[in-house]
């Protein structure tokens, strides 16, 4: 795989383009401050905040799909995330420069994430992003999320971008998965919130970084 190649560079959006974590974790000590429970420290909950609402009600108030009170949770914690999308998220340090350092190479950049529409493209605008990404791919924009390839070969389509000319940059899993399944290059944001004893190694990406701006020497100047 030639990085130098790459035209469109695809994130994902929690734990990887920004920092959702502090917002999440309100929304979920909201939850639990009104069953009189002790808030839990955002650092307690930053691993969960890639696996969305199931990770984060099932850690802030031990609930999990199947229990009779999950459902109404899960749906609560949705609407307290929704009503403080964007208080205090923020791209990742770093990450505005290499936004910048994508678009000088005249490259473009994406978001493709498992994050429902109504939350994706409004934060998207909040954090000044939106007329700036060539395409937004939400958890419900296709029929599967990822790991499926669906919605990465979506972001393709919508971009007129072979799979070759791509890569897709995310901090989970089925970051990878979906990215390999979708025949794109892979980069796991190991600054992410990766989940608990995550063994990045293994997951079979084509590179690893540390720092967003590492991203940039992994594509390269773009080939002409």
């Amino acid at each position: 795989m030639n990085a130098a190649g790459i035209d469109l560079v695809l994130f994902d959006l929690d734990g990887t383009l920004a920092d959702t974590a502090p917002d999440l974790a309100a929304a979920a000590n909201r939850q639990r401050a009104q069953r009189g429970l002790a808030p839990l420290p955002v650092e307690q909950l930053r691993p969960m905040a890639s696996h969305g609402a199931r990770g984060l009600v099932g850690l802030a108030l031990g609930l999990a799909p199947g229990d009779p009170d999950y459902e109404a949770a899960r749906l609560e914690f949705l609407d307290f995330y929704e009503q403080a999308l964007c208080v205090q998220t923020r791209l990742f340090a770093g990450m505005a420069e290499t936004l910048d350092g994508i678009e000088s190479e005249g490259r473009r950049w994406g978001v493709v994430t498992n994050k429902a529409r109504r939350f994706t493209e409004p934060l998207v605008e909040q954090l000044g992003l939106g007329r700036r990404a060539a395409c937004v791919v939400s958890g419900d924009t296709t029929a599967h999320a990822k790991p499926h390839p669906a919605p990465i070969r979506h972001a393709l389509e919508a971009c007129a971008v072979a799979p070759t000319r791509a890569v897709y940059v995310g901090d989970d899993l089925r970051d990878i998965q979906a990215g390999r399944a979708a025949g794109v290059a892979t980069v796991v944001a190991a600054y992410g919130y990766l989940g608990i004893d995550a063994d990045v190694g293994k997951w079979g990406s084509d590179h690893v970084i540390d720092a967003p701006q590492q991203l940039l020497g992994f594509i390269g100047p773009r080939l002409r």
